[in-house]
């Protein structure tokens, strides 16, 4: 049975998130805006934390505690599956792009970048279906995570089928969380993951210094193989594990021993999909959710700032335990042992009263707060892009909200339905990061940065790339999904192009003013050419060179911080100074290439540009500005704004 203590803290962690719940639900029942942005109110530092607890979730700590255990320190690189680093592309520029829209969600985005053709109706639809299919992807895989960890965890055994207890516990704990996410969308969803995110760095504080004081780096280093403490690889894994033969077991059946190349495509997809932008989900609803731009870029930058130390000493706290105190008993448990469970194992063999409470709170705040985000993100492509668009547009907001609860509803359900399906968590989480958004790549890579890519373009990209992503690894005998994607991205890249060199352009107008709008780099000459005529001298975007050098000092920063919380745990001082010097480093260098610039690129959203006179889903230059007119304020604009920062 549990302690009293942990009890006690379990129900009044429970209840304080109900209240604080429910309590900021108020604040949300006036507009769908209200509900499904908080009305862009919320300052970024907010967003940001919110954001950080949505992905601090229990299903991705399992999982990650999985890779340190049999990877090691190899495993700083695994999360770039996903890709982790995709938050360094929002923060330096990608985030600012996406705010300037204006939109609600990702696929109303669709509209604002393709116009209001039957091409784009379909391209937005096509979007709406990739957003649902992901949304209850990550909520089956939540679902399947609380449900192994609570039954694994807690003292109750429901049933006498293992796989019935795990139904139960995430049905349980899903419907406590369904109840105050559906009355107050984002706002609710924001206000409980920051008291949540709170309760999660306690925790994990706790852990790190009790796995520490337990724990000495030479009693770690007699379990685990040669190379575990080490970064560094070459074309083959080379770990070697005789203390525990279910680690090799994994290495082979996840197909990445030849590490080396495993590598390469991993950040060949990685960077593919991280300019691609964000995924239709709860990043994006949190981005679209920003004051302005210039907040939206620095949420995504708070985001890695504040997750990945805290998170690493909790997964390598409780790893350590695991490796040091239970490696033999896994080992006597055979080969296929099941790895992912080791989470809940250490919190009920290592964790001791009061902090076994805190822990398992935590871990509860973890998935509740990505639970939450995920269901805002999903009821708002029902609501505001299936049901005010087509069934209902005049209706009144309340109307709309109450639709939204109802979705919110729907949206858990299909998510709990298809968790009651999935096997592991490895096996869903591989699907999605490789397969799935490997079909969603080419076409949002495009959408940006070449100005021929059409409506129907974007249409056949995705109906080829979800196909694909959905038949390929079926079809092909590949070792693990990610081996799959080249060919998923080459299906997808073919539909794009030729439905765009198939079918015309895209309205001139709606091009015109998305570019106005957004400002991206890329190709889009002769768009620029013919604004050139209305706003004379109007310069291009010519920042892809510092971007993509932010990019790079990021992608060192965000790794280096997820290092930081390892070393710290494995007490590796070397390590965690080498770490450190590396993040003051590149926060000195950002400081100048990209947070200066953040400042200046300010004057973007109070730019009065012409776009602004016609609306993106019914373009038309009926009521175009005097050219003089519109030139002289443009001038002014780019004056405030350093010159050229509105290129």
């Amino acid at each position: 049975m549990l302690h009293p203590t942990d009890l006690l803290v379990i129900v009044v962690y429970v209840l304080a998130t109900l209240g604080v719940g429910f309590w900021a639900a108020r604040w949300a029942a006036g507009s769908l805006r209200g509900y499904f942005l908080a009305g862009n109110r919320l300052p970024w530092y907010l967003l940001g934390l919110s954001n950080a607890a949505g992905m601090f979730d229990v299903s991705g700590t399992m999982w990650l505690m999985y890779l340190l255990f049999v990877y090691g320190m190899k495993s700083v690189w695994i999360p770039w599956l996903w890709p982790v680093f995709n938050q360094v592309f929002l923060m330096m520029y990608l985030s600012a792009w996406l705010r300037r829209s204006g939109v609600m969600t990702g696929a109303e985005w669709i509209r604002f970048r393709f116009g209001d053709t039957r091409g784009a109706r379909l391209a937005h639809l096509s979007v709406v279906g990739f957003a649902l299919l992901s949304v209850v992807g990550f909520l089956a895989y939540s679902f399947v995570g609380i449900g192994k960890f609570a039954a694994a965890l807690l003292p109750w055994q429901l049933s006498a089928d293992p796989h019935h207890n795990i139904v139960i516990y995430g049905v349980a704990v899903t419907a406590l969380t369904t109840l105050y996410v559906v009355r107050g969308g984002m706002v609710s969803a924001v206000a409980t993951e920051i008291f949540q995110f709170g309760v999660m760095v306690v925790a994990c504080v706790c852990v790190a210094i009790l796995a520490a004081r337990a724990v000495s780096p030479d009693a770690l280093d007699r379990i685990v193989p040669s190379g575990w403490r080490e970064p560094s690889f070459g074309w083959r894994l080379d770990l070697d594990w005789t203390t525990v033969e279910a680690a090799n077991h994994r290495i082979v059946e996840d197909g990445w021993s030849m590490f080396g190349i495993f590598f390469m495509l991993m950040l060949f997809k990685g960077v593919l999909q991280s300019l691609a932008g964000p995924a239709p989900n709860y990043d994006m609803q949190r981005i679209l959710a920003t004051r302005s731009p210039r907040e939206a870029g620095m949420m995504s930058g708070l985001v890695s700032t504040v997750l990945f130390v805290p998170r690493y000493l909790l997964v390598t706290g409780l790893t350590v335990l695991v490796l040091a105190y239970y490696s033999a008993d896994l080992n006597t448990m055979g080969a296929t042992v099941d790895l992912e469970l080791i989470l809940p194992l250490a919190i009920r063999e290592f964790v001791p009263p009061g902090l076994f409470g805190l822990l398992v709170a935590a871990l509860l705040a973890a998935y509740m707060g990505n639970f939450s985000a995920k269901v805002n993100a999903g009821s708002a492509y029902l609501v505001n892009d299936i049901y005010k668009r087509y069934l209902r547009p005049a209706s009144s907001e309340r109307t709309y909200v109450r639709a939204s609860y109802i979705a919110s509803l729907g949206v858990v359900v299909l998510g709990t339905m298809a968790g009651l399906f999935i096997g592991t968590l490895h096996e869903v989480v591989l699907w999605l990061v490789a397969a799935l958004y490997g079909g969603y790549t080419a076409a949002n890579l495009l959408k940006w940065y070449w100005w021929r890519f059409n409506a129907y373009g974007y249409l056949w990209g995705m109906v080829t790339g979800t196909a694909a992503a959905v038949l390929v690894p079926a079809l092909l005998p590949v070792p693990s999904a990610i081996y799959a994607f080249p060919a998923i991205l080459a299906i997808s890249f073919v539909g794009c192009i030729a439905g765009s060199l198939l079918t015309p352009p895209d309205d001139e107008q709606v091009l015109q003013n998305f570019y106005l709008k957004v400002r991206p780099w890329g190709f889009w000459a002769p768009v620029r050419a013919r604004l050139d005529r209305i706003h004379p001298g109007l310069s291009p975007n010519r920042d892809f060179p510092r971007d993509m050098l932010n990019v790079a000092i990021g992608i060192a920063w965000q790794t280096a911080l997820v290092a930081i919380g390892i070393y710290t745990v494995l007490q590796d001082a070397r390590g965690v100074a080498a770490s450190l010097a590396i993040v003051l480093g590149a926060s000195a260098v950002l400081k100048f290439t990209w947070y200066d610039r953040l400042q200046q690129q300010s004057t973007y959203e109070a730019v009065p540009l012409p776009s602004d006179t016609f609306h993106h889903a019914t373009p038309s230059y009926a009521h175009r500005p005097d050219p003089a007119v519109a030139r002289r304020q443009l001038d002014r604009a780019l004056s405030a704004g350093g010159g050229r920062g509105l290129g």
